[in-house]
């Protein structure tokens, strides 16, 4: 059993009406109004961090584009939520809150963080590893696993984690 979602909007605004729906084994199927279907389409973000509710590219299995959404809102509420769910799935960016302390001011170091995850580790390689996204507040840092952590706005940081993160920028 399927749940069947429909996603339209202006033939502008989408590229061409289509709809959403979960395989019971948890796989998203596109079907175009002109009757392609695409099981195992994958949502991908644009502009992740910039811009996350607008550019959403829609995937099937090769990796070719089925389908954009330029904005997540023009869409019904259903296909909101599962494509919402389906990126939640999809995407894992910590949010670093506070850091608690650095193993040394030279690279590659060990960091010890408090996310809105929970408290976890990750080795910085290198400086080039800590970028400026967004605002020029915001950092993206990459660890030697290739995970990606975002500090939203670096000045809201406590004293203590602006002390460590000055070191490095």
């Amino acid at each position: 059993m399927s749940q069947a979602l429909v996603a339209s909007s202006a033939p502008s605004a989408v590229d061409g009406d289509f709809s959403l729906e979960r395989t019971p084994y948890g796989k998203l199927v596109l079907t175009k109004a002109q009757g392609q279907r695409f099981e195992g389409v994958v949502p991908v973000r644009a502009f992740p961090i910039q811009a996350p509710e607008e550019g959403v590219s829609l995937l099937d299995t090769d990796g070719h584009e089925v389908a954009w959404v330029p904005h997540l809102a023009e869409l019904s509420l259903p296909a909101q939520d599962l494509l919402r769910q389906e990126l939640a799935l999809r995407e894992f960016m910590p949010v670093i809150a506070r850091i608690v302390s650095v193993s040394s001011f030279s690279t590659p170091c060990t960091w010890a963080v408090e996310t809105d995850r929970g408290a976890c580790e990750l080795v910085l390689r290198g400086d080039e590893d800590i970028r400026r996204v967004g605002t020029e507040h915001s950092l993206l840092i990459a660890d030697a696993h290739g995970i990606h952590y975002l500090v939203r706005d670096q000045l809201a940081l406590d004293a203590h984690s602006k002390k460590i993160l000055d070191r490095f920028l």
